[in-house]
Parts: structure tokens; sequence; C-alpha cells
């Protein structure tokens, strides 16, 4: 009781004053925190890194030494272990070399060209079959041999495995599926990995020999791309174990050699075995294997001579001549080009021979052999002429690279000249340079019109134009006829598959260099061409891509709305789970190119029921996450939205948005936060005076709060926003309605359960609780006493519930809240309080300190302060001991904090806390001394000299 009749008059301005930190003047002189800092680098060691420069960063004050350097001695740590492990200055393991190898052979041509690893996806999802296939498939079962065999004997043996192979120890396995074939292959590549690392190398060859003879076959055409994916995938494996077992060979005492390594560097075993290797090649019989598995190892040269690559690439060039079929060969010289841009990108003369002899040749593809095969396959022209456009684009692709414009020039001309050319015109347009083809659309629309139609389809011509013109501009004059010229042909088409395929492409194009009235055109003419029986249903990635693209280009969304067939063309999207990712597509760009908050009743219209669709997505289902994301761009959308001075506007939108976004919790809590901050917006605009207009206006916003707070369903976001809109309430002289939200908050503490989800995780409730209560505490010193309820009627009603409330047994939040309740009370018998809401008086203005007040906070203070005795005694057992000590010090730093120690009781109650709290050797040595240290230090201020009794009456235990 005696507590508060002593509690310690506070004079809060000055005690301010004690604890704010002491400014000190500063003469700068060339000394400025924010100033550059030079940085040296070190010189300990000379690095030896190919592109790196030693600099020194700029600086106005080079006397400056970088802080961290110092400390390094002028070392630094990551120089000095880049150093250790420069693979050029040490011995690198084989490994590290390796990597660092196949680092340098992707790096040989520069990150601008497109590798093939990029196209395989591709081509393996766009060329499949449902036609059976058949492969032949190898006995390899490996023949003992007695171990006292002559050498020469294991050379025969050998020789004659591969003899077997090709002479009949094969079976046909016939009726696979694309899956079954696929399947078979990678057992294959497997197959052919384990044999290398049993040391089964002719094994090997015999696998690889046998994938390569697949190559010839044609039988189901439209697989062939992606058949030649797999086996390649093969070869590729094959040629680089070939190598790597080679360098090996070459490594002396672990030292591996240099990437550009000479081949006098060579040891004369690594080249036995480099030239045994191509003559077990050479010695295959069929020309297809015989050609693949030698390209595979053509890296291999460099171990023979410095010029092996160069000489080998024409004489492989011209192997190619000898495949009758011209996919097959087309394909080859793919294959070629491939390894040739691996191994030696320089070599552009071999990879041009290599496209000019497929010109030559092309005519092939017209002649009756090719037309009796596609008969008998039931193949129509224009789909067998796609199957060679990968290999084509890729072999253009690989001559085009960095070459000069003369070239690209003469190539296209060459093309011009060959009759039924539209394959090959596709493929320039695929693998030559954007700009190049931009800068000559005209030219390229003239060929495209010549071509022979019932070849290769002008649509797909068309779309390879539009996605270069996606990537570049063509000439500023010309822009407008290429987009009419190309639309002629794209709105004729009567398939829609083939129409939405190039629409797509060329909307890119209109949106990138037209007007909102171009825009319009193509996306009307779209929905007239894809709305004819539910055509859309088939084309929804294209028709999303459109809507990506135009929103890309169109992000002002006052403009984008005013294009009259862009909500039109939303309707198309009639499958919900795609027109939620449109609407997620279209909201992402309004809050990311958003600038300013919008008034507009056309961008609030459509936006409002872009985001009820995604909204109404929302069912038992929903996963947590996708809730989140809807609810996170509502919500920026909502925040996005101003009505400026128009306040009743502003709160009828909140209204509306309430009533339709219902169902996502995060939604409505930030309309909740919105209609507060547009109560305090009001408060702000009228100084805190209201007039009888805004009184009414901010009373309606505080009933908006609390009708919406109750159909929250988390607890602790329904207390928290009671509190908050309590202290809106009060800011805006709403007395009676804080009272209500204060009410709310105090009768919902019961319903708090002892373990709630956080992030999908079930947590303990107590910490959560006892950080709410100290935020409410906080609030109840300002709110003033209702004249009908008694005096502190809330605090009452907060502390029985505390009381009753079922707490854990091994839980100290009730002491440590009721401690906390002691820090209000305090505060509530000074003169003046230490805050004040501005134009609301609190109980120290009702009140005036009157001694009936004083005592009913006494009378409460008692009752506290008892329960904490209370509690302090029931942990005398040995098991809790450590929470006495912790509570007891607890107790003791609010009396010290709070009380007017000059009383005798309160003085004898803390230095009683203090030794119980040091009593069985639980307190922590290092606070204590602190504690105490504090006291001292109290001590010297004025009127505190009584701390100094205090102190002495404060022994400090040993822990022993």
């Amino acid at each position: 009781s005696c507590f508060l009749r002593h509690a310690r008059s506070r004079n809060y301005a000055s005690e301010s004053e004690v604890c704010k930190l002491e400014s000190v003047p500063l003469d700068f002189g060339d000394y400025h925190p924010l100033k550059p800092i030079t940085v040296t680098e070190s010189k300990t060691k000379k690095m030896n890194r190919k592109g790196s420069t030693s600099s020194t960063s700029s600086s106005s004050s080079s006397s400056m030494m970088d802080p961290l350097s110092s400390v390094l001695d002028g070392t630094d740590p990551l120089s000095l272990f880049a150093a250790a492990a420069d693979p050029v200055t040490t011995t690198a393991t084989m490994d590290g070399a390796r990597r660092k190898r196949d680092k340098d052979d992707s790096s040989a041509v520069g990150s601008d060209f497109e590798p093939w690893s990029s196209k395989r996806g591709e081509i393996l999802a766009r060329y499949t079959t449902t036609e059976k296939l058949s492969i032949v498939s190898g006995s390899f079962s490996r023949k003992a041999t007695t171990s006292g065999s002559a050498v020469s004997e294991k050379v025969r043996t050998r020789l004659e495995e591969l003899d077997d192979l090709e002479e009949g120890s094969q079976k046909e396995l016939l009726n696979l599926t694309q899956q079954d074939y696929m399947n078979r292959i990678e057992e294959l590549n497997q197959s052919l990995k384990d044999a290398w690392s049993s040391d089964q190398k002719v094994k090997a060859l015999k696998i690889v020999i046998q994938c390569s003879k697949l190559l010839s076959d044609t039988t189901v055409i439209q697989f062939y791309p992606s058949k030649f994916v797999l086996i390649t995938d093969i070869l590729d494996t094959f040629g680089k174990l070939v190598y790597e077992r080679i360098l090996s060979m070459c490594a002396d005492n672990r030292v591996s050699l240099p990437d550009n390594f000479s081949p006098e560097s060579v040891n004369d075993t690594a080249k036995e075995t480099c030239l045994n290797w191509f003559f077990k090649i050479a010695s295959i019989r069929e020309l297809i294997p015989r050609f693949y598995v030698e390209a595979a190892i053509l890296k291999c040269n460099k171990f023979l001579s410095k010029m092996g690559i160069s000489e080998c690439l024409p004489r492989l060039t011209s192997m190619i001549r000898g495949i009758g079929d011209p996919l097959v060969a087309v394909y080859a010289r793919a294959y070629l080009c491939r390894v040739g841009m691996e191994v030696a990108p320089q070599l552009k003369e071999s990879l041009n021979k290599n496209f000019f002899d497929f010109l030559l040749t092309f005519k092939q593809i017209h002649g009756d052999t090719v037309q009796n095969q596609l008969v008998g396959q039931r193949v129509e022209m224009p789909l067998y002429l796609t199957l060679y456009s990968p290999a084509i684009d890729w072999i253009l692709q690989c001559i085009a690279y960095h070459a000069p414009e003369v070239l690209l020039t003469e190539m296209m001309e060459r093309c011009k000249k060959l009759g039924n050319n539209a394959l090959l015109l596709n493929s320039v347009m695929s693998a030559f340079r954007a700009e190049f083809i931009a800068a000559r659309s005209m030219d390229f629309i003239a060929m495209i019109k010549e071509c022979d139609e019932s070849g290769f389809p002008k649509h797909l011509l068309f779309r390879s134009l539009g996605l270069n013109l996606a990537l570049a501009d063509p000439p500023e004059n010309d822009r407008l006829q290429i987009l009419n010229e190309a639309w002629k042909v794209i709105t004729k088409l009567k398939n829609p598959q083939d129409y939405i395929n190039c629409a797509e492409v060329w909307v890119e194009y209109t949106c990138r260099h037209f007007t909102k009235r171009e825009v319009n055109t193509v996306l009307a003419d779209v929905i007239k061409h894809m709305t004819p029986d539910r055509a859309f249903e088939d084309a929804y990635p294209q028709l999303q891509s459109i809507i990506q693209k135009v929103i890309t280009y169109i992000y002002d969304f006052s403009l984008l709305f005013s294009v009259e067939k862009f909500l039109p063309f939303l309707d198309m999207f009639q499958k919900e789970s795609v027109r939620v990712e449109v609407c997620k597509c279209i909201m992402e760009s309004f809050i990311k190119h958003q600038q300013e908050s919008t008034k507009d009743p056309v961008i609030l219209n459509a936006l409002l029921h872009i985001c009820k669709t995604m909204h109404d997505s929302v069912n038992a289902l929903t996963l947590e996450d996708e809730k989140r994301m809807l609810a996170a761009l509502i919500n920026g959308f909502i925040k996005m939205v101003s009505f400026g001075r128009d306040f009743e506007q502003q709160l009828s939108f909140y209204v509306e948005a309430r009533s339709m976004f219902c169902n996502l919790e995060p939604v409505l809590v930030q309309l909740i936060h919105s209609v507060n901050q547009l109560a305090m917006e009001t408060r702000k605009v009228m100084k805190g005076n209201h007039s009888r207009k805004t009184a009414a206006f901010v009373r309606a916003c505080v009933a908006f709060c609390f009708i919406t707070i109750p159909s929250l369903s988390g607890i602790f976001t329904r207390l928290n926003l009671y509190l908050h809109s309590g202290q809106v309430a009060l800011a805006n002289q709403c007395l009676s309605q804080a009272d209500a939200f204060f009410k709310a908050a105090v009768s919902l503490v019961p319903e708090v359960p002892k373990m709630i989800s956080v992030d999908g995780k079930m947590r303990p409730s107590d910490a959560f609780l006892l950080e709410f209560l100290c935020n409410f505490f906080s609030t109840l010193l300002v709110v003033p006493d209702h004249p009908e309820q008694g005096v502190l009627f809330l605090v009452r009603g907060l502390l029985n519930v505390i009381q009753d409330y079922t707490w854990e047994d091994n839980s100290d939040d009730k002491v440590r809240i009721y401690t906390n309740v002691l820090h209000l009370l305090s505060a509530m018998t000074q003169e003046a309080y230490i805050y004040h809401v501005d134009k609301v008086d609190s109980n120290d203005a009702l009140y005036g300190g009157d001694s009936k007040f004083l005592a009913e906070i006494n009378k409460l203070c008692e009752t506290v302060i008892a329960q904490i005795l209370d509690h302090l005694k029931t942990l005398g057992k040995e098991e809790t001991l450590k929470r006495q000590s912790q509570l007891a010090l607890y107790f003791f730093n609010t009396i010290v904090a709070h009380g007017d120690l000059r009383n005798n009781k309160l003085n004898q109650l803390s230095v009683n806390l203090w030794n119980l709290a040091q009593k069985h050797g639980f307190a922590d040595t290092k606070t204590m001394v602190k504690t105490l240290e504090y006291i001292k230090r109290r001590s010297q201020q004025p009127e505190m000299s009584h701390f100094t009794d205090l102190a002495l009456r404060l022994p400090l235990q040993s822990r022993t």
C-alpha cells in the first residue's frame, strides 16, 4: 500500500533533458564521415588474372586510410585466397583444371551466341509422334578372356567385338512408343557411362556406333529432329569422355596441361592413344556412324597437330556429300557446325562451305525420292519442310555470328536465286541479327510475297519477320506499310491456331510503334477471329501473351482502358484459372507503373471488376500463399485510390470495397487502416477543431471500423485494430466511441488461445498478449473516465480479465503484466501526465489530483502488489528458484524507477527484493553489479541523496 502513496513525483521535462545525449561541437577539418575513402589494392602478390586492372577509386582526400585495410596490414585475405587458388600460378588438381577448361570452352564464343543447349527443349517439345518406333539393340555381353592370353589375342578379340556389332549380334525392338524410345536412348547413355567407368572402352564405342546408325533411319520422319537431339547428346558425352581420358594421360606429376597447350607438350603415350581412337573410327564401315563418331571426337585433333582440326573440318564437310537423304544430310551438317563452333569458332570458312554445299543440294528436297517417301508416310510437304528448320536455323546462326554485313547480304542473294526458297528465307530470318532483318524489312516482305504458297506456309514467314521486328526497329517511313502488308496476310488466315500464332507476334510491333487506335484495331481483329466456335479456348497462352505485351507498352491505365476493345478482349478468358492469372498480370502492372493516386472513374470501375474477379476465385481449396498474393494486389489498388478532399466519396469507395472483398481478411484489415487514416486526415484538415459536419463524418469512419473488426478471424488482428481504432476515435474527440473500442478489446482478451498460428507454425500466445497489454496500458493513461462508470473503470475491467485468464503453470507473464500496471498507476498519480491527446482532457485535468481519486489508485495498487508478492512466495520451490530471482529483480527495478524510496517501508521492501534475488545464487552477477552502479550514479543527482543510504543496504553476494 505504501507504493503509490509514495510514488515518486516526476518532472518529465527535466528528466528528458538529463537523458539526452551530450552534443559536442566538432571541427571537421579534412575529415568528414561521408567523404569518399581511397582504397588501394593490395600489392602483396601480383595477380595474373585476365582482365583485372589495378585501380584506385577517386577521392578528394587521398591521405585518408581505409580503416579496414589498416587493420589488415595491407593484405586483403580475399585477394590472397584468389591468388592462392589461381590455376596458372599453382599446381591445380585435375578436377579443378577440367572445370575451368569446360568454362573456357563454353566462352570460346561470347555470351551473345545462343547455345545449342537452349534449343534442345524446344525441339523435343515440338517434334513429337504417336507412331510406333523401332530401335536396334546390341547384346553387349563382355566375353571372358583367359588371363594368360597374348596381346595379339586381346586385339583380335576387340576387333571381333566390333565386327560382331556390325554383323548381327543385334536385335530389333519394335513397336516402341515415343516415351519408350526416349527411355531406351537414356539407358544407352547410361550404359555408355557405365562401360567407360568400368574400363570397357570397346563396349562404349559399340554403343556410340549403334546410336549413330539410328540417325540414318527416317521411317518416322516427323520425329527425326528429336531423335537427332537425343542421340547427339550421347555423342557429346562420348567426345567429352575420350578427350578427358587423353588429357589425363598428358598430366605429368599431377600438373595438367595449360588450356592453350601445343601438340609438342603432349607425351607419346597420349598421342598413341589418340591415334588409336581415330584408327578405330576410320575402320567403321558405314558412312553415317563413321562421320558422327569422328565429329564427336574432333577436338582430340589438338593432341596430334596444330592444323589437325582445320584439316579435318573440310574433309568431314565433303563426307556429308555422300549422304543421300537431304534431311539426314542437313542434320549431319548441323552437327558439324555445332562441334566446329565449340572447338574452332575461328574456322568460319569451313562452316560457310558447309552451307553453300547445302544450297547446291537444296533442289533434292523437291526430288522424286523425297516425294515418294512422303507419300509412303502420309506426310504433307509443308510439315516436311518444317523438319529442316532447327538444322538450317542452327547452321545459319553459326555462320551469321559476328559475320560482316557483306557475307549476310551475299547469302540473302544466294537464297533469292533458289526456287521455292521459303524454308531458307524463314531460317535466314530466324538466324540473322534482328537489326539486319529489320533494316531490310521491305525487301523481305517482297521476297515473302514471291514465295510459293504450296511449300512453306507464308504466315510462318511473317511470324519470323515479326519476331525480328519485336527486337529491332525498321526504318520509320516503312513502319505503317510493313504492318499493313503483314496484317493483310494474317487476317486472311482461316485456321485460328495459325492466325493467333502470327497475331501474337505482331501485336508487340503494333504496340511498340503505333497509337491506341491501331492497337484497338488489332485487338478487334483478334476477337473477330477467335470468338467463333470458342476458338479462344485452345489459344489461352497466346492470348495471355498478347495482354502481357499490351500492358508492357501501354502502362498509362487511363489510356489503356480507353482502348475500346481491351475489356471485351478480357472476356475471352472464360477459364477461371487463366482469367485470374491475366487479372494478376494487369494488377501487377498497375501497382508497378501507377505513380500517382487516381480517382478516374474509368480506371476505378475497370480495376474493381478485375479485383472482384480475383477475389471471387478464392474458395476453400485456395492456398494461403495464393490468398496472400491476391490480397496484396487488391491492397495495392486500394492504396492508389484517392478522391483528394472529397472525403465522403473516399469513404463510399471503402464501403463498396468492403462489400466486394469480404473473403480476404488482409483486404479488410487494409480498409480499416485506410478509414482510420481518413479520419486522421479530416482531423488534420480541421486542425483538431471539428465542425458539426466533420464530427459526424469522423463518427461514420469510426462506425465503419467498429462493425468491420468483428468479422476478422485473427484474434490479435482484432485486438490491435480495436486499440488502434480506439486511439483514432480518441484523437478525434469521439470519447464514447473510443470507450466502446476499448471495452471490446477488454472483453476479447479472455478469448486469446494458448497457442496461435504464426507463419504456419503453432506458437505460444503469451508474448503477443504481453506486448498488446503493454501498448494498451500506455493508451489507458490518457483515456478519461466515463462520468457514469466510476473511477478507472477500464483499468479495473482489464485487471479482472487478467486475474481470471488461465495462465500457463510455468509462466510468469501475469506478474510481469501486474508490474507494468504499477508503472501505469504510478504515472496516473502525477500532477501532469507525461503525454496527452490534443483537445482531450485526461484524468489529471478531470480530477486535479483529488485525494479520493488517489485513494482509489492506492487500493488498486495494494491489490496488485499483494498478487505479485503471493506469486513470488509460490516460486519458493527448488525447481522455480531461478524464476523467483528474475521476478524479484524485475519488481525491484520497478520500485527504484517509480517509487519514492524516502519512505521506510518501501525502502525495506526494495532491500528484501534485492536479497531475495540473490538468495539462492541464481542472480546474474553482472546485472546486479550494473544495477548497483546505476543506483550509486543516481544518488549524485539533486533530490536523490537517499539513494546513497539505499546503496549501502544492498550487499552483493558471491555465487559460491
